[in-house]
């Protein structure tokens, strides 16, 4: 099956999957935009990355850099919820709860997300960033 792709003003690819046919559906590509029409094989099945996906002639990639962007921000994220209880121990100093085993905890995250930070920016390709960030799916 057909499909049209174009570069859109955010710096993403749009897909448009035609209902009818490939030439009614070119109504919807904005004027004066270049635009490829594609076999859907072309476009990856992994919408895992799908923000970081760029045009390529007549096939969609997943740009890396935009890739590992994605990968860090996930990071982040995780390495958020994990440090959680540790930084309401710490910040609200809850009688009865241990502050420097809360900071002890808070240490041995942020040695875990350094090492998912460096293996994500010495990625390849991003399936190594999926790994990881532990498979993220």
């Amino acid at each position: 099956m057909k499909r049209i792709i174009y570069q859109n003003s955010e710096g993403g690819v749009a897909v448009i999957i035609p209902t009818e046919s490939v030439e009614l559906a070119l109504k919807d590509v904005p004027e004066g935009v270049a635009y490829e029409i594609i076999e859907d094989d072309a476009i990856p099945s992994d919408r895992f990355f799908r923000n970081a996906w760029v045009a390529n002639g007549a096939a969609v990639d997943v740009d890396l850099d935009k890739a590992k962007d994605i990968g860090h921000d996930i990071r982040r994220t995780q390495r958020a919820e994990e440090f959680q209880p540790f930084d309401d121990i710490i910040a609200k100093q809850i009688p009865g709860l241990d502050a420097s085993e809360a900071e002890a905890n808070r240490a041995q995250i942020r040695f875990k997300y350094d090492l998912i930070q460096d293996a994500i920016d010495s990625a390849s390709d991003p399936e190594e960033i999926k790994a990881a960030l532990g498979g993220a799916s």
